[in-house]
């Protein structure tokens, strides 16, 4: 069955390429979804951080001033004093208010893998959004089989609504005929009429559904979908066992899992960092007052440079504190994303076993679609016989012609579900 769908082109859509295809519509899809763009975001913002990160081993240069009065000051014991004022020496001693206005300098030159630890964490991080990412990527593609398909069995539903619009007709054009010939009574013939009008009116809803439809695919997917086919019956097979567990190892949910994990195992290695030591080197520079050299300051009262270079060793044990409970709680996260994966293959392998029953319901009520057809289709010709020599009244006809149609819908309605069930089924396996 092949079934042909034209639409007109969305004034709205930004370009004209048109799809046929549900892989070439899943592909449009992810391109066009606006959360595509999230992928550069999460890159673009995980370079910077892991770039932030790094400048750490550059020297770290801040700058202060300070004014402060103070209680009391360095100086000399009175007795020492006063020996220097019998020499003529005048000591002033330093004043209360101080000012200062300098530079300190730190250049890290062992931080117990401390800044490397960051890093890692950073891109750890940054690969968890991306697989969140996917998996909300993921999802398009099972709810553009869903309109892909839905769109398929309205377009076959228009057709056989032409087809019994075409039966109705011909009757309605053979009433006609006998009515004028006296054989048949106007009612017969208004009743077929009535009938092909109703099915007009469902044409048009028909129709109108189509056409939304049709702009929702079109608009989720970025492109005129002018085409959509229904895959051929070769192509309803699964696939092997080993390429199909192979894609399933991939599937975004189970990377989601494995990033949650990643994550975990870096945050805890960065733990150890914490309980390293840290070398570096440092200067410090200031000018104001009072400097260095107190004795002068103490006579002079004079702003002046100062500075002093040097190395420094620091280790900070307080992270053993909280060590215990920090790797608690890293256990806690692998736990729920073992807990997570844990729930999502329980999950699809129950929606597995369900659409694996639904695509074998399906085949098997399609195998005697044809034949009932075929049956209703005799059925109705000989009403149309019967009724022709009077045997049965037209309303007897009006039902074998709708009973006709119905099991055509049905027929239809199985095979583009099946072939739904078939397209999500492989979804939920790779």
């Amino acid at each position: 069955m092949r079934i042909k769908i034209c639409m007109l082109l969305l004034a709205s859509l930004p370009a004209t390429v048109s799809a046929q295809t549900l892989e070439e519509c899943q592909e449009a899809a992810s391109r066009n979804y606006p959360l595509i763009r999230q992928y550069d975001l999460i890159s673009n913002t995980t370079e910077l951080t892991v770039s932030n990160i790094s400048k750490g081993w550059l020297p770290q240069v801040s700058l202060t001033a300070q004014a402060t009065y103070q209680s009391d000051v360095t100086a000399f014991p009175d007795e020492l004093q006063a020996i220097y004022q019998q020499a003529g020496i005048k000591m002033e001693g330093l004043k209360k208010d101080q000012y200062r206005v300098g530079i300190d300098i730190n250049q890290t030159l062992f931080d117990g893998g401390s800044i490397k630890s960051q890093k890692e964490t950073a891109r750890a991080q940054g690969a968890l959004e991306t697989a969140q990412n996917d998996v909300t990527m993921y999802g398009i593609r099972q709810r553009v089989i869903e309109m892909y398909f839905g769109l398929l069995l309205m377009d076959e539903q228009i057709q056989l609504n032409n087809d019994l619009q075409a039966l109705l007709s011909s009757s309605e054009k053979k009433l006609a005929s006998m009515f004028k010939n006296g054989t048949a009574a106007e009612c017969d013939y208004l009743s077929v009429k009535a009938e092909r009008l109703h099915a007009e009116q469902q044409q048009s809803a028909l129709q109108s559904q189509r056409d939304q439809l049709a702009r929702m695919l079109s608009v989720f997917c970025g492109i005129e979908v002018s085409h959509p086919t229904l895959p051929q019956s070769t192509d309803l097979s699964y696939s092997s066992t080993d390429n199909n567990q192979l894609a399933f190892n991939k599937h975004p949910e189970l990377r989601l899992a494995d990033a949650r994990l990643h994550l975990a195992d870096v945050q805890e290695k960065s733990l150890n960092s914490l309980l390293m030591p840290r070398v570096s080197l440092f200067a410090q520079g200031y000018y104001g007052y009072p400097g260095m050299n107190l004795f002068e300051d103490m006579m002079g009262r004079q702003w002046s440079w100062n500075g002093l270079v040097g190395a420094r060793l620091s280790w900070n044990i307080g992270a053993l504190y909280t060590r215990k409970n920090d790797k608690a709680k890293i256990q806690q996260m692998r736990e729920q994303a073992v807990n997570y994966r844990d729930v999502f293959l329980f999950n699809n392998q129950l929606e597995q076993m369900q659409y694996d029953e639904q695509t074998a319901r399906y085949r098997q009520q399609m195998a005697a679609d044809e034949e009932i057809v075929s049956l209703r289709s005799a059925v109705r010709k000989a009403a149309e016989s019967k009724l022709a020599h009077g045997i049965i009244d037209v309303n007897a006809l009006i039902k074998e012609i709708n009973n006709e149609n119905a099991a055509r819908v049905q027929q239809s309605i199985h095979e583009i579900e099946m072939w739904k069930s078939f397209f999500i089924r492989e979804l939920k396996g790779s």
